[in-house]
Parts: structure tokens; sequence; C-alpha cells
């Protein structure tokens, strides 16, 4: 039998050099075949996408109280969660019933202006809509239960959260801290229409059978917001 010229060697080696080096992007352990050594040292990527941390930035001034302004929580929309930021606002004082809804009023207003620039830089939003008023209880309804002008479920989900967690231990809560709220009233007519000084007695005058729910500010739905419509108990 005759052996291989050095020059038929060289012929055969050709095709798999190339056959190996159109491998070498496919799979380590092909390459391994190719008389390649695998590594198990990883190949470097570049650096993992950056996430919005919803923090603003530890260099500004924080909000102070004072001459009857205070430093209230309002949750904005950051990324799929809810996370507070803190802002002066002049609030109307105490937990009383009495101020339950000039409270509700004043942090709705928060909730519907568009975030500060440092607020967006950092990547909050809200989801509230311009349009979305709030009333007191109807008739019927308990004393801590306020209205808004959408139904809970036409309501952003998102919204929804970010107007709870924002009234949850202030005036617009109930004495545990919960929300109570609802849509508009059967009737579609809203109670406590009483301007921004909140001086009318806050009850619907006509029926609001339209269910209530309550709802809570857990770590749950803050950050799982779009489950907001559920996580609410009915009254």
């Amino acid at each position: 039998m005759s052996r291989p010229t050095a020059g038929t060697a060289r012929g055969r080696r050709a095709p798999l050099a190339l056959a190996c080096a159109a491998l070498g992007l496919v799979s380590v352990s092909l390459l391994s075949g190719c008389g390649i050594r695998a590594t198990s040292v990883p190949v470097d990527a570049g650096a993992a996408p950056s996430q919005v941390g919803c923090v603003l930035p530890d260099g500004r001034e924080s909000p102070e109280a004072g001459d009857g302004v205070s430093v209230v929580r309002v949750y904005l929309v950051c990324g799929s969660r809810v996370a507070p930021v803190e802002r002066e606002v002049r609030m109307p004082g105490g937990r009383s019933s009495a101020e339950r809804l000039p409270v509700a009023r004043k942090l709705l207003e928060e909730l519907k202006h568009q975030p500060h620039a440092m607020e967006e830089s950092a990547g909050f939003e809200t989801a509230v809509p311009e349009g979305l008023t709030i009333s007191a209880a109807g008739r019927d309804d308990p004393d801590e239960a306020l209205r808004l002008s959408t139904p809970l479920d036409e309501l952003p989900s998102f919204a929804l959260a970010q107007i709870v967690c924002t009234f949850a231990d202030t005036a617009a809560a109930d004495a545990d801290n919960g929300v109570v709220i609802g849509g508009p009233g059967e009737d579609g007519d809203q109670g406590g229409e009483d301007g921004d000084g909140g001086k009318g007695d806050g009850k619907d005058p006509g029926g609001s059978s339209v269910p209530l729910q309550r709802f809570e500010c857990g770590t749950a739905l803050r950050n799982s917001p779009e489950d907001a419509e559920s996580a609410g108990t009915r009254v």
C-alpha cells in the first residue's frame, strides 16, 4: 500500500482548517473536534443594560415644611411599579373626617401634575388623567368613602395604585390607613361638589349604590400596580 505524499496530506488538511474556521463562532464543543481547546472563561459581551433607579439625585435639597406647607409623599409611576417622591404642598391640617375631602382633592391635584424635571429625569411619570375629580361619600356610603368621577374599572390600573398609595396614611384614608373608594354614584352625581374650599356637607343628595372597595398600599400593590383593580375588597 502506497503512503500518501506530503502534498496530498496538506491538500486534505486545508478543507478541514476551513471547516473549523467556519465553525469557530457556532459551538465550543465543535471546536474541540477541530483541535482547539475549549475554555471556561466567559466572553465579555459588554456591560449589562442599565435600569432606571427610580431615585432622585442625592444632591438635591430636601423639601421643608413650614408656613402652612407640608411635605407629602406622592406616588408616581416608575418603570413597572409605583414609588414615592416628596413634595411641598399646602395641605389642610389634621386627620379628622372633616378634612378628608379637601386633603383628597389636594393630593389628587398633585398626582395630575406632570413630574418635575428632576423627577422626570429619574424615570417618574403619572398615569392619573387630568380630568379626574373626586367627591365625598354618597348618602348611603360610609363616612370614610370617596368617589371618583370615573368608575374604577375604567381608570388606568397604575393611576388607581397611585391614588391609593398617595391617600394612605393621610386624612383621606380611614382609621387603619386603608382607602375606601369607588366610582360615581348610580345616578351619576357626585356628592360634596363644594369647590376647593371644601365647605359643603360632603354628602351626595342622591343614591350611591355603586359598590365601593377598600384598598391598602402594600408591597404587592406598589410592585404590581397592573393588578390594582382586583386588589381591593368590596365594602
